[in-house]
């Protein structure tokens, strides 16, 4: 009896291993045939819209900026305006234009409760349509990179 050597059987046994390279060839067909006919089914569907002469859904809303800069000061697109006249300004420009969005830009200098007021009074004179304007290349924009750099290094 030698060592390293196994004993072999005088006659070849069955193999009995499935061969997988059928399945698979099978699979990639099928796959194929899924990648080439999906799109087809999602454009299959075919309607006839009813026309419609109201705005189209690209056109933008109009739009009312509401500037609060760091020394207090407000402005209406561009008009000075003083805090006592803002809920009456605000009123006269939801009763003329009811859809009218606001667009806040405020200095980041400017306490969150002053922004909130001025959310507020909007609010109060119907103007539901608020939005924040940024500065291009913010941080806010950037999704704060800068603080999250400061916060790793301490």
């Amino acid at each position: 009896m030698a060592f390293g050597r196994f004993p072999r059987a005088a006659q070849a046994k069955p193999f009995s291993d499935i061969n997988v390279t059928p399945l698979v060839d099978v699979m990639l067909v099928l796959l194929v045939i899924f990648i080439l006919t999906a799109p087809l089914l999602t454009s299959a569907i075919r309607l006839d819209l009813p026309q419609s002469k109201a705005a189209q859904a690209g056109e933008a809303p109009e739009a009312l900026s509401l500037s609060l800069k760091a020394s207090g000061e407000l402005f209406i697109n561009d008009k000075p305006v003083t805090l006592a006249a803002l809920p009456t300004e605000l009123q006269q420009l939801a009763n003329q234009k009811p859809n009218l969005e606001v667009q806040l830009r405020v200095d980041q200098a400017v306490p969150y409760g002053q922004v909130l007021e001025l959310m507020g009074l909007a609010q109060q004179a119907g103007l539901s349509r608020i939005g924040f304007v940024t500065a291009p290349g913010t941080d806010a924009q950037r999704g704060g990179q800068r603080d999250i750099q400061k916060a790793a290094t301490r």
